[in-house]
């Protein structure tokens, strides 16, 4: 039987006291916040980039980030694994405020194992995941690694899984978002891809599923990751980011304020923020930036500035399918979603791409309770080969979907054109939009005049003495009739024809109403979406 006595305590002396213990948790700690050492930290400068505390200052307010399990360590061995055990594994994980509100983030270190992904790692990233949807509270993550942990085999794609997986438990639950500030490659792409909004640096952030030395072996194809993977890529071609900036410190502070116009989760209004000008305040200036023509152009961003608070905006996909535009703001001091033709890019007319990239908008509006706003001018659908062989019926149908599933309010301002499908599928008062408004020089119907008279008269302009006169003669009588201003409002196809000078004051008057709006849902699983 064994005694206190066989094991004798050591004198008080040769203890260390709370004080030498908190000394030596203090030294710990900033041994690990250091990193690896400062060699790997001006290594990241060299590259162009932040170390990974210096990013979570940058996102936080000040002196606000709690960090969790930074003293956590990988249990893996083999290849020299037993030998490196550098605490935090390479992601630094926690929370912090954001304007005073609750943001949780998971941030790579590129410094430790390169930013790859192990068990540990992965389970570090998990936890976060999960205490940022039990907490209903946003997630960003700053991605800079390597991908999996090569060393940890199968163990840390497993990890990826998880990420998956929570990414999309939480998908329109908590706003996530994904800012990519190194390279990305292989499955962890996906992990960006299944969040609401990406952000990309010109220059050290790439995302590609395989890399530039794989493409050459199978395609013989020689390509710069840049090329195949870069910033500008993927803003303006595939559409796989939302937001494309020069450096991180602007990157960042640009995710602080779409944070600001979204709300914590789903079950909450995006928070307020007073505005300075007046609603009611009629715009003399919206009278001159909307060309009476419908063929003549102009930047409907112009007539969005007019419309929000400040003339402040944030354009998401600002570089990607630029005939529309979808915009983040604040009318009254409210967060809207605006959703708006630009006649300045193929006369505004809908594309696969443009429906895609307003298909997710609105989804991602109708998710996290911020009303719609859809500012009209749409000549129809782009025809072609390469949009019917591309898929416009599917992608279009996209749109439709989206905008008919949407339960949020939903304002819709007819400036000009607004033909054939292309005007039903923007919102019109027949797929469920709450308020229709149209100005004094709006357009709708099946297709313009001209198309209109060459197909109802097509015989009879053939064989007029003077077909030119005649198709102009027959047009004017197709617009009087059928294309006057007041003749969708005669119809109750729109609830009212308005002073431009008043739009602001009118939508926010309509969302004001809106604002406790409750749909009836029929009760399923899901819808079936067009993929």
């Amino acid at each position: 039987m064994t005694t206190l006595d066989d094991h004798p305590v050591a004198p008080a002396s040769a203890q260390p006291g709370m004080r030498e213990r908190t000394a030596e948790l203090l030294r710990l700690r900033q041994s690990v916040r250091s990193g690896p050492g400062e060699r790997a930290t001006q290594a990241q400068r060299a590259r162009g980039k932040l170390a990974v505390h210096e990013r979570l200052e940058a996102l936080f307010d000040p002196g606000t980030f709690v960090e969790i399990e930074g003293l956590r360590r990988h249990r893996a061995s083999g290849f020299g694994l037993e030998d490196r055990r550098p605490h935090t594994d390479g992601v630094v994980t926690g929370w912090g405020r954001v304007h005073g509100r609750t943001v949780f983030a998971y941030a790579h270190d590129f410094r430790i194992f390169g930013g790859s992904l192990g068990e540990s790692h992965a389970a570090k990233i998990h936890k976060v995941m999960d205490m940022a949807e039990a907490a209903g509270a946003p997630l960003v993550s700053l991605n800079d690694g390597a991908g999996a942990r090569i060393q940890e085999g199968v163990t840390a794609l497993a990890g990826y899984g998880g990420i998956f997986r929570r990414n999309v438990r939480a998908s329109g639950v908590i706003p996530q978002i994904s800012v990519m500030l190194g390279p990305c490659a292989g499955g962890a792409t996906y992990s960006p891809a299944l969040t609401d909004f990406v952000f990309m640096v010109r220059g050290i952030s790439q995302m590609f599923i395989t890399g530039p030395d794989v493409v050459e072996t199978v395609t013989g194809e020689k390509v710069t990751q840049e090329e195949l993977g870069g910033a500008d890529l993927h803003a303006s071609v595939s559409g796989a980011a939302a937001f494309a900036y020069d450096d991180e410190e602007s990157c960042i502070e640009d995710v602080r304020f779409l944070l600001s116009l979204l709300p914590a989760n789903n079950r909450e209004l995006p928070p307020e923020a007073p505005s300075a000008a007046s609603a009611d305040e009629p715009d003399e200036e919206l009278l001159d930036l909307v060309p009476a023509d419908p063929n003549q152009p102009y930047d409907m961003r112009q007539v969005i500035e007019h419309l929000l608070d400040g003339g402040e905006m944030m354009e998401v996909h600002e570089q990607w399918a630029p005939n529309l535009l979808c915009v983040l703001g604040r009318i009254d001091g409210r967060t809207v979603g605006v959703v708006a033709n630009q006649p300045r890019h193929l006369a505004g007319v809908l594309d696969i791409e443009a429906s895609q990239k307003g298909a997710a908008f609105i989804q991602i509006c109708d998710a996290f309770n911020i009303p719609l706003v859809t500012l009209v001018d749409v000549p129809g659908f782009l025809p072609g080969t390469s949009q019917e062989h591309g898929g416009i019926i599917r992608h279009g149908a996209k749109l439709l979907y989206a905008y008919c599933a949407a339960t949020v309010p939903r304002v819709q301002v007819i400036l000009r054109k607004a033909y054939g499908g292309a005007y039903i599928v923007m919102d019109s008062r027949s797929i469920g939009c709450d308020l229709s408004y149209a100005w004094p020089t709006n357009e709708i119907a099946v297709m313009g005049a001209e198309g209109a008279v060459n197909v109802i008269h097509r015989r009879e302009v053939a064989a007029s003495e003077d077909p030119d006169e005649t198709r102009r003669n027959l047009a004017l009588e197709y617009r009087e009739t059928l294309m006057h201003p007041y003749y969708a409002a005669e119809r109750g196809l729109v609830d009212d024809v308005i002073d431009p000078r008043r739009t602001r004051g009118v939508v926010a008057e309509a969302l004001r109403i809106l604002r406790t709006k409750q749909e009836h849902v029929v009760p399923r699983k899901h819808g079936n979406p067009p993929m």
